[in-house]
């Protein structure tokens, strides 16, 4: 009889935990067990590590095998779990006398014994370190995004036999580092603002929503350029911090979706997800709650083509995550929260057949399907969009223009001047941007002039706005004040905030 212990990690949601993988042999009838509550993908593991093992050269114990994932009252998903109870079965049945104190083991085996890559390594790394772990042993594929986590010597394997020929001292391996994955070219991004003709105002628009953070709705007929523009707000964004990065790579590490060889996710995410997606799909969910696409676009923007085309019910799912920042998504197996801080770019036509109100087409949509489809946007959705601009049809001779227009990287260098007075303003504040300001610190930080509380009082009474809207037109303002340099919100920043809210005026006017 025989008892081995050896460390491994777990993700719950973004956040990992430490696991005890505890093997016992006993002379009893022939077994193999594994409790702690694992689902089938870890009960599983008893196949792959029992075949891994006996292909490997060695043999599986002739006896009852028992492994317990502690803490017992977790349950433990995904196939990481493979690697462990393999270390675990050599040191229980003596083929394997010791492993290195603070040694941490992740990874799926096949039945070859090679290690395969697993979600979630950098949020376990982080882990790790903070557990005090000397050597971390993962997937060689998973290599680059451990990488970024400093403090710890992280070795990448590529099967078991390397890593039973280091802790023997048969072979020494060399731990992995940040220099052996140089920043990918392709993080920059290709779409460009200098393509787009015509559409100032538009522009004007979104590069205020760039400044400062805020959620965006784009109306117009179709072929006017509101496809166009959205995705090329990413290249206009603010540089990402190193903090936000991390947070955005542990995301998609544990969705699954980090490309290969990636260390981090060093521009800022962008979702565009089909009408046709789920809840499901959007908020996240699932057994074991995944993220959706709302957290996939944490710390970047969240377009929805088509606003209308989606279901009703998936679209208000959106209005709790963009007032917190962040969903939480209940099962039966338990609770998990995610962060979904993102930006909402929004585009949709004005009525189904696109042409209502378009200045040389008529609207052929039959009495009352406008305001029908109009009214798929409800009002609470609505009020938390920041700014609503309207883009009309682009005129011939902007079309045929030979210059091209103001180019994405003078227009993010205005971003990243209007940001970088915001991160002074709020430093020690927790707020990142205009647009993230608490009710409670509104009027400390968003100090206006006389002139500017009567335009935005007038404009309250005239246009019959909630309490929502004033907040964000005062926000809006406070952004179009910073991108003047102005430490007080004038008149004119207060205009043109206003002009921004007056769409649903225009057009949700019944």
């Amino acid at each position: 009889m025989s008892f081995a212990v050896v460390n491994s990690l777990g993700c719950l949601g973004i956040d990992a935990y430490g696991v005890k993988v505890e093997a016992d042999t006993d002379d009893s009838f022939p077994g193999f067990d594994v409790v702690g509550l694992p689902d089938a993908s870890v009960r599983e593991s008893r196949d792959r590590v029992r075949a891994a093992v006996h292909n490997c050269g060695f043999e599986f114990p002739q006896s009852r095998v028992t492994i317990n994932l502690a803490p017992a009252d977790i349950r433990k998903e995904g196939p990481l779990y493979d690697l462990p109870i393999f270390i675990a079965v050599l040191l229980a049945s003596h083929q394997l006398d010791t492993v290195p104190e603070g040694s941490f083991f992740i990874g799926e085996l096949s039945l070859g014994g090679e290690v395969r890559p697993v979600k979630g390594v950098l949020a376990m790394a982080l882990k790790a370190r903070e557990l005090g772990c000397q050597s971390l042993y993962i997937p060689r594929a998973n290599a680059a995004e451990a990488s970024v986590v400093s403090e710890i010597t992280v070795y990448a394997v590529e099967n078991v036999g390397e890593i039973i020929s280091h802790i023997t001292g048969r072979t020494v391996l060399s731990p992995i580092s940040s220099d052996d994955f140089p920043e990918s070219p392709s993080d920059a991004p290709a779409l460009d603002f200098s393509d787009v003709r015509g559409q100032e105002a538009a522009k004007r628009a979104l590069e205020v929503a760039a400044a400062g953070g805020h959620n965006v709705l784009l109306i117009g007929p179709p072929g006017s350029g509101k496809s166009m523009l959205a995705r090329r707000l990413p290249s206009i964004l603010p540089d990402m911090t190193f903090e936000e990065a991390i947070e955005a790579t542990k995301i998609h590490s544990v969705a699954g979706v980090l490309p290969p060889n990636v260390q981090l996710i060093r521009t800022r995410p962008f979702r565009s997800p089909h009408h046709s997606a789920s809840s499901v799909a959007l908020a996240g969910g699932g057994r074991m709650p995944s993220p959706g696409e709302v957290s996939l676009a944490h710390n970047g923007v969240l377009f929805l083509d088509e606003l209308p085309e989606f279901d009703n019910q998936t679209l208000e799912i959106l209005r709790q995550p963009l007032e917190d920042h962040q969903i939480t998504i209940s099962r039966s197996s338990g609770r998990i929260t995610y962060p979904c801080d993102f930006q909402m770019i929004a585009a949709m036509n004005p009525c189904r057949c696109g042409y209502f109100g378009h200045p040389t087409r008529q609207c052929t949509c039959r009495k009352g399907a406008v305001e029908k489809y109009l009214g798929k946007i409800s009002g609470p959705l609505l009020d938390r969009m920041d700014i609503h601009v309207e883009v009309p049809p682009v005129e011939y001779k902007e079309l045929s223009r030979a210059t091209p227009s103001e180019s994405s990287q003078s227009i993010r260098e205005r971003v990243n001047k209007t940001r970088l007075i915001q991160q002074r303003r709020f430093e020690g504040t927790g707020i990142s941007c205009n647009a993230r300001i608490t009710p409670a610190l509104l009027h400390e930080f968003c100090p206006m002039t006389e002139e500017a509380s009567r335009v935005l009082q007038m404009a309250f009474d005239r246009l019959k706005l909630s309490g929502r809207a004033y907040d964000r037109i005062v926000k809006v303002a406070r952004t179009v004040a910073d991108m003047d340099a102005a430490e007080v919100i004038d008149a004119r920043h207060v205009m043109e905030a206003i002009h921004y809210r007056t769409l649903d005026r225009e057009y949700w006017r019944n």
